[in-house]
């Protein structure tokens, strides 16, 4: 088995590519250690010191590093437990866990408007940031603002708010005058 790795825009995380499927549709995101007792391949990549974050993406693994180590030291061991994860045969995710489909649920008015703000983040915003190792969803919308919920290699990411404001704001206020601003959330 050959894993390759890709950098992202956010220096403490990098991407690690399988060559085969991670989670069928969807993704998933585990901040910490304690999130990660639905997957076993979580817990594994969790297991090296220095580990902060784990994503899973449809074919791959977004892994997040703590600021006192350095990837020279920590990534072939990410590596070793990647590999072994897959060649044990152990499921990605344990029992009935299912990925997240991602955005948030919206109820009340303006229910047009979030549909709109759904499709073109699913069409134009979250294909290129999962090229980058993570992935931003809808968590809500109130008198103009839309909330995201940035994840994997975007969380924590220095670039993240100049995508926000100057990507995805802009995108977003083009298609539908309704949106006035984007900010984050921290779930």
């Amino acid at each position: 088995m050959f894993i390759q790795t890709e950098s992202t825009p956010n220096p403490a995380t990098l991407k690690f590519l399988p060559g085969q499927a991670v989670l069928e549709a969807g993704t998933a995101d585990f901040p910490s250690a304690e999130a990660a007792e639905k997957s076993p391949l979580a817990q594994r990549v969790f297991a090296v010191e220095g580990v902060s974050g784990v994503f899973f993406g449809t074919d791959f693994v977004t892994v997040t590093k703590s600021e006192t180590v350095e990837w020279d030291h920590i990534k072939p061991a990410i590596l070793g437990a990647i590999m072994e994860h897959f060649q044990s045969g152990q499921p990605v995710m344990a029992g009935d866990s299912a990925a997240a489909g991602g955005h948030a649920e919206h109820t009340g008015e303006d229910g047009e408007i979030v549909g709109q703000i759904k499709e073109l983040l699913d069409t134009r915003v979250r294909p290129a940031v999962a090229q980058d190792g993570g992935d931003i969803t809808f968590h809500g919308f109130e008198r103009g603002v839309v909330y995201l919920h940035m994840q994997g290699a975007c969380a924590g990411c220095p670039s993240s708010t100049l995508t926000l404001k100057m990507g995805i704001e802009n995108l977003l206020r083009h298609y539908i005058p309704e949106v006035t601003e984007v900010r984050p959330v921290n779930v």
